[in-house]
């Protein structure tokens, strides 16, 4: 099963980089930006989260919060946010546990082959848990994603 808009996410989310479980109820009474992206370090992905990074502040402000989501491990996160001073966390979805339940683990193409990889994909979530917008792969430009979010939200 697929999440989708109306949905309410699941309560256990994961672990973050530091091997704290992150809950739906620790964002009780904020939305959430809940991005799903394929690897850490990579050049979409660096693009992605330092577009977050830059605009976290407009977030804030506004009562977002974002938590980025990959199968990356708890240490390659850590290293992630240190080498791209990113103020948020990620979760570390290695068994794909999450990333199923919201469909964003599925089947990619590049090069003509196919293989199982991770769907970029962004959900925008409200104070309650429910999930309000869903950004598909196709939709998401990189290096400007937040403020892709940020002028929808206006």
């Amino acid at each position: 099963m697929t999440l989708q808009t109306g949905d309410l996410i699941p309560e256990v989310l994961g672990k973050d980089q530091n091997g704290n479980e992150i809950r739906r109820s620790d964002f009780a009474g904020k939305k959430l930006v809940l991005y799903f992206y394929p690897k850490d370090n990579t050049s979409g992905c660096t693009a992605e989260a330092c577009s977050f990074r830059d605009e976290y502040d407009t977030f804030r402000q506004q009562g977002w919060e974002v938590v980025g989501v990959s199968t990356d491990s708890e240490s390659s996160h850590q290293k992630f946010i240190a080498k791209q001073a990113l103020p948020f966390n990620l979760i570390a979805d290695t068994d794909k546990s999450l990333s199923e339940q919201f469909g964003t683990w599925g089947e990619k193409k590049m090069c003509g082959r196919s293989y199982m990889g991770m769907l970029r994909t962004t959900f925008l979530v409200d104070e309650h848990g429910v999930i309000t917008r869903v950004f598909p792969p196709k939709e998401i430009k990189t290096k400007e994603h937040a403020q892709q979010i940020l002028k929808e939200l206006q």
